[in-house]
């Protein structure tokens, strides 16, 4: 009795304290700009308009350090020139029950105005930005920065999440950030950044999301820095159009939102998703009308293999023998240039139109399906079509009129040169080379390299508005109309791009996303995988791609003698088994149709226990496919287990390397896990053991976190079928679990009609 009393006071005396600071909060709002609701309090600071304070007010965490503060904004022009809120000549502000108004005033250029809305919601911990920018006059504005929100104060335990493509987070931004001068990242939005928010919180729950809400694609980018005194800011960069302002003014045309929220990425992501789905772009998303190809929908497995055909079809054809389900091809090296050297030279193939024709055919007679690699933005220097076409004229430009050069190749140094897509020039080169190969060779689709990245251009000869803005979407989707045009009599040309993006969602059919294995390719140590696009989009995107190998890799037979491997395609130690699991799981719980690279029929035998896992994942998800295919992401279930210290390779999976495996260990989390509700509202659990132990746990689910009826059955699905495997009620699940060595399974919970 006594705790409830204690439990009473101390819950008065919060309620006390949260209404003395409201009340305090209200009388600051009048004297200062101050912008609350009881959620959170913004405070700028009178003189500049900087954002000193920004309060979460149930936690108390105040997540400025003020005298960090950074202006509000900041303006880049086309002449080099920048000017943000300490140039201004006076600054003011007006504030109304749920609104503040900034302006700034500047001198110099004379009549320049920036003026700025801040708003806030009853009950809620998000905050509306729009900025509009008056007396431009004919100063071109290429960039303007708004909001800047820092320097952010530390937290234990800090992340940061961001959406690079499926979706990474670090815990050492903050160091990593300030242990060099202008430390910085950023990402181009579309592009990199596959959706619209960033976050930075820490394991108590306060945290800062930075995300904006454009329906139309607008080129922008997303910042983080370091100030090296220990400070973080959180910007995002638009890019606009040079004349994109009207009558000299330009205003943002979506709002920012900054959200003081509770919680993690995961969180992030719900509340973006139920902004997101209702989108243009969500809802003309291919899958979800149901016009992508259904061999695509049907693949149980994609083969990633490189070269001449016989290294490629034939393996694919073993496997789909021994799996006895559809298997699709991943086919790169099949053209007649050099990879990354000689591109758009792609045709004829490299072993001749008439051979890889006929084994094209005799694979589509067994079923298998082919999509091969056209990168969709790159001209490399090296081929004799650069100077032959003139293509330097068609390439993007930067405000100074150079063209970028990209170095992919690292044994032949050739640069690569974006191709500017608001060209006809190029959409119609691109068009016509997947037009040959599709309706002459009998390719079921194309693999656009780097479909999935947008840059402005400012070339005035392209026919498109100069700078950022949306016009590269707008020319995406020409290029995809004209592609499926072109090829619509011989067949529905499957169209995948590399990495993710909702604004590609309209225009592409699947989306390679690598993320599930980065260790083969980051900085150990520093970032971990989450499915960050997953969680908002697995409904409507059909997502693919692992770099997960178990050989050294292969050589492109066009590259320099001198620079082959002296082993290609030999296998690895079996002590990287692990890490190739590790790879498989992720994406077979964050719903991603399985893949496999450098696969060789002599696997089967050779390495069996690695190739039955990943068949018995690809059998699983297609018992499982009403939650790993077409239902949604839910918060992955904990899982009480400690991690485990795995050996790792970094290898790049297709370029020799000259024999080198760089070796490191990593923890890794034994069991790995997700959780996904089927569109008739039922949920499943999918748990997969990477270790070659077995793994006992208690899996405790609540309604409280997890949408349960109030009791019911729980079903397991594993490679032995279906079967019960418990009851609940009181909406509380307590299963005391066991995973076998390599298990893999999904528990259906709440229902009593089976799990099928």
């Amino acid at each position: 009795m006594k705790g409830d009393i204690d439990q009473m006071q101390s819950g008065k005396w919060q309620t006390g304290v949260a209404l003395v600071l409201g009340l305090l909060l209200t009388a600051w709002a009048h004297a200062e700009a101050v912008l609350t609701n009881g959620q959170v309090a913004l405070r700028f600071d009178t003189e500049d308009g900087r954002l000193v304070s920004l309060l979460h007010t149930a936690s108390g965490h105040e997540h400025i350090d003020a005298s960090q503060a950074a202006s509000l904004w900041r303006l880049e022009f086309a002449d080099g020139s920048v000017l943000d809120a300490s140039a201004s000549a006076s600054f003011s502000w007006e504030s109304s029950e749920n609104a503040l108004q900034l302006r700034w005033e500047l001198d110099e250029p004379a009549g320049l105005v920036v003026a700025a809305s801040v708003t806030l919601e009853r009950e809620s911990t998000e905050s509306h930005w729009r900025i509009a920018v008056e007396g431009l006059g004919e100063r071109g504005l290429t960039s303007l920065r708004f909001p800047r929100i820092g320097s952010i104060a530390a937290q234990e335990g800090e992340t940061f999440a961001v959406p690079i493509w499926g979706g990474e987070s670090t815990r050492h931004a903050r160091s990593i950030l300030n242990s060099v001068p202008d430390g910085q990242w950023s990402w181009e939005y579309p592009g990199f950044m596959s959706l619209q928010a960033i976050a930075l919180y820490g394991d108590a729950g306060p945290g800062l999301s930075l995300s904006s809400r454009d329906t139309e694609s607008r080129q922008k980018r997303f910042f983080i820095h370091g100030d090296q005194s220990d400070g973080l800011m959180m910007e995002l960069a638009h890019i606009p159009t040079l004349d994109e302002a009207v009558d000299g003014r330009y205003a943002l045309p979506y709002p920012v939102v900054v959200d003081a929220f509770d919680g993690d990425w995961f969180t992030v992501a719900e509340r973006y998703r139920a902004w997101a789905l209702e989108q243009p772009f969500a809802q003309a998303a291919r899958a979800k009308a149901g016009v992508t190809p259904e061999w695509l929908r049907e693949t149980a497995l994609w083969v990633w293999n490189r070269g001449h055909s016989p290294g490629v079809l034939g393996p694919a054809a073993a496997l789909q023998e021994e799996l006895e389900l559809p298997v699709s091809v991943f086919w790169h090296w099949w053209h007649g240039c050099a990879y990354d050297h000689n591109f758009p030279e792609y045709l004829p193939p490299r072993e001749g139109a008439d051979a890889f024709r006929a084994a094209l055919q005799e694979a589509d007679e067994a079923g298998l399906r082919a999509i091969v690699y056209m990168n969709q933005r790159l001209w490399c220097t090296g081929g004799e079509s650069w100077e032959r076409e003139n293509a330097a004229r068609f390439a993007v430009k930067n405000p100074d009129g150079a063209y970028r050069q990209e170095v992919y190749n690292t044994f032949m140094g050739t640069p690569c040169v974006p191709m500017c897509i608001g060209t006809q020039f190029w959409r119609d080169t691109y068009a016509g080379l997947v037009e040959e190969a599709v309706n002459d060779l009998g390719v079921h689709g194309i693999y656009m390299d780097q479909a999935c990245l947008s840059l402005p251009c400012y070339d005035p000869t392209h026919g498109h508005p100069i700078g950022g803005g949306n016009w590269w979407m707008d020319a995406n989707e020409q290029l995809t109309e004209d592609i499926r045009a072109r090829t619509a009599k011989t067949r529905p040309v499957m169209l995948a791009g590399e990495g993710c993006g909702e604004s590609w969602l309209p225009h592409l059919d699947a989306m390679l996303a690598l993320q599930v294995s980065m260790e083969r390719y980051k900085a150990p140590g520093q970032w971990e995988a989450i499915p960050f696009f997953h969680a908002v989009y697995a409904p409507i995107a059909t997502l693919y791609g692992n770099y997960s190998s178990l050989t050294r890799p292969p050589y492109d037979d066009l590259w320099p003698a001198e620079f082959a491997p002296e082993r290609p395609l030999e296998l690895l130690d079996r002590k990287f088994s692990t890490q190739f699991r590790l790879e498989q799981a992720r994406a077979f719980v964050w719903g991603q149709q399985p893949t496999v690279a450098n696969f060789q029929p002599s696997h089967l035998e050779e390495r069996a226990e690695e190739m039955d896992f990943v068949m018995t994942l690809a059998r699983l998800r297609r018992e499982a496919s009403a939650y790993l295919q077409d239902g949604t992401m839910l918060r992955a279930p904990r899982i009480p287990l400690e991690p485990v210290e795995i050996p790792m390779s970094r290898l790049s999976i297709y370029a020799g390397q000259q024999e080198a495996v760089q070796e490191f260990t990593h923890e890794v989390d034994p069991v790995i896990a997700s959780a996904w509700r089927a569109t008739d509202g039922s949920v499943a659990v999918v748990l997969v053991n990477i270790t070659g132990e077995e793994r006992a746990f208690q899996l405790v689910l609540d309604d409280a976190e997890f949408p349960l009826p109030a009791s019911g059955v729980v079903y397991r699905i594993d490679a032995d079928g279906q079967h019960e495997a418990g009851k609940f009620t009181g909406g509380l699940i307590e299963l005391d679990m066991t995973l076998k060595a390599h298990d893999a399974a999904v528990y259906v919970l709440g229902t009593d009609k089976g799990a099928g």
